[in-house]
């Protein structure tokens, strides 16, 4: 059986070399979910005090993230968090939400980044250098740090959030669209914190005929 590839400095490196040490990976978590907010976490490691076992947050067990999340502060010049709304998120789209998030994550982080690092998006108002990484959770160290913060972070919204809808479930799936919590708004309606754009959350009017 082959062995998992780990995210490596491959992308972060170059600008090492340069001199340029603040280098902040940037990653969401919760995009595709029905209910809850979306987050985003951006992170600059010390190159000289990397975690072992960084790794795409979505290939990790809740525990072994647990685990990483006090390393990966210890081993981080800067940590931020952007936390956009289900409410934000319908008005603007998931996807401008979750730009908002990164940019609300860059601004919490200080000291400053040099470049930033992105799991394949751009960010066009933020002026500082940037790249998108396809797949770059499981390719860039910063990016794999930045998706275990921005996850766990997250995971710990939805339990709170779980003890104030408990009809919903937000615990067990984090408010990701699985059978139960399908079954559970058939059953009890959307809540406050539900994404009302997102299909699957609403059903569809039926088509009337003229």
């Amino acid at each position: 059986m082959a062995h998992r590839a780990y995210p490596t400095t491959e992308f972060e490196a170059p600008y090492w070399a340069r001199g340029l040490n603040y280098i902040a990976g940037v990653d969401e978590a919760g995009r595709g979910a029905w209910a809850g907010p979306v987050v985003a976490a951006a992170v600059m490691l010390n190159p000289e005090a990397i975690p072992a076992g960084l790794q795409d947050s979505k290939q990790l067990t809740p525990a072994q993230r647990e685990r990483l999340v006090p390393r990966i502060e210890a081993a981080a010049y800067g940590i931020g968090i952007g936390i956009v709304e289900a409410a934000v998120i319908d008005r603007i789209n998931i996807l401008e939400a979750t730009r908002q998030a990164m940019q609300e994550a860059l601004a919490a982080l200080s000291p400053r980044p040099d470049v930033l690092l992105l799991d394949a998006l751009s960010l066009p108002v933020v002026p500082i250098p940037q790249q998108s990484v396809v797949h770059g959770d499981a390719r860039s160290v910063s990016i794999a740090a930045a998706s275990i913060i921005a996850k766990v972070y997250r995971d710990r919204l939805m339990e709170k959030l779980d003890a104030q809808y408990p009809a919903y479930g937000f615990s067990r799936h984090k408010g990701y669209g699985t059978a139960y919590h399908q079954q559970q708004l058939r059953r009890c309606g959307p809540s406050p914190i539900h994404r009302l754009t997102f299909r699957g959350v609403v059903p569809a009017s039926p088509e009337t005929n003229p």
